[in-house]
């Protein structure tokens, strides 16, 4: 089954239409890279999918838990290297605050979870993953 139709619009930006929700990413070449930077540019939305996948597997391992997520957000930093022209390092800090303290170990496999998601596994092993996490306390 067919993910997504992407079409190029022209001045290097592109539509990608979702198939199941019909929902719109827009993305433009990055202003380092001869575009306008109006949106996201696919290195962008690559190095913010790992976040994006990070967080969707914590949720879903909280799922079976009795505590939650009050916030739960991440914060990406995408460094490009040159020759050729690609990723070399993602950064991303979560910041969490929890319905409840965990203990250590609940906190490891929360951590655990979240880096190994299925982008974390896909992207190229020469790109650097730099995974922070950060608990916002307020019980």
């Amino acid at each position: 089954m067919i993910t997504s139709i992407v079409n190029y619009k022209k001045n290097l930006r592109t539509e990608a239409t979702h198939i199941a929700s019909n929902h719109v990413i827009i993305s433009d070449a990055p202003i380092d890279n001869m575009g306008k930077g109006e949106a996201f540019s696919p290195t962008d939305c690559c190095a913010t999918s790992l976040a994006m996948c990070g967080l969707t597997i914590m949720g879903i391992y909280l799922q079976h838990k009795p505590y939650e997520f009050i916030v739960a957000r991440a914060e990406v930093e995408k460094i490009m290297g040159v020759n050729p022209r690609r990723i070399v390092r993602i950064n991303v800090d979560y910041f969490l605050q929890m319905s409840e303290e965990l203990s250590e170990l609940e906190s490891q496999k929360l951590f655990q979870a979240a880096k190994s998601c299925p982008v974390a596994h896909s992207l190229h092993p020469d790109i650097e993953q730099n995974i922070t996490f950060h608990f916002e306390h307020n019980y």
